[in-house]
């Protein structure tokens, strides 16, 4: 399995550590990803405004460890450099099972109190971050942090509640197979993805499989269907 960078970010100034980091994106990555919309799992797609991530947004994300890493899949497949902060429990191999390709990942699971200085900085270099809040952001705060987002064209994942969240992605209605009458192994869980966006506020709906059998997800098909169809609200 192939190993995620993993920085360790202490009180002291990181502009030395971003400025090798963007080095070595640059030489990895070659160009900066200049698409207003990065790209998104099939499932996913069918569901976000514009089929993938805005670049320059912020989300507002359920605090589901598969939802994160199906949304970083597409685009570290395509080239895009993610990061993760604040999340020390994220599993590397359910990441990569799902489709996040781990050499284009970095890592800071415990960026203390400077989450939000570390989060502003790391989307200068990156352009998809994943953040766990580790406490209340004022509005000024969230503001600037927008501008840098919108300045850099990154795309900000916020596990919880986030002003001015372009969309708020959620999960509902989970069910896991595999297991009998108190016998078996969980072998996938199905459950449906909703997109609430401010301009849509009526959700789009969408019953996946996440994680599926092996692992990766899955649009959930009935025998009477033949192509994945999202399910949307009509009250």
């Amino acid at each position: 399995m192939r190993a995620a960078v993993q920085t360790e970010v202490r009180a002291s100034p990181v502009s030395g550590d971003v400025h090798r980091l963007r080095a070595q994106v640059d030489r990895m990555q070659g160009r900066r990803l200049d698409a207003p919309v990065l790209p998104a799992l099939p499932a996913l797609a069918a569901l976000l405004p514009g089929g993938g991530l805005r670049a320059g947004s912020a989300y507002s994300i359920a605090p589901s460890a598969s939802l994160l890493s199906a949304l970083l899949a597409a685009p570290s497949q395509a080239g895009s450099w993610c990061g993760v902060v604040g999340v020390p429990q994220f599993g590397a191999e359910a990441a990569e099972k799902l489709g996040v390709d781990l050499s284009r990942l970095v890592l800071i699971p415990e960026p203390g109190s400077r989450w939000l200085a570390v989060t502003a900085t790391i989307a200068e270099v990156l352009p998809v971050v994943a953040l766990r809040p580790g406490g209340r952001a004022t509005d000024g705060e969230v503001s600037r942090l927008a501008a840098r987002l919108r300045d850099r064209g990154a795309v900000l994942l916020v596990q919880g509640p986030w002003a001015q969240a372009e969309a708020v992605i959620d999960v509902a209605q989970p069910e896991w197979t595999g297991l009998g009458q108190g016998h078996g192994y969980l072998s996938g869980r199905e459950l449906t993805v909703s997109v609430t966006t401010r301009r849509t506020p009526v959700p789009r709906r969408g019953r996946v499989l996440l994680p599926a059998v092996d692992g990766a997800l899955e649009p959930l098909r009935t025998p009477a269907e033949a192509r994945y169809v999202p399910l949307e609200a009509v009250g």
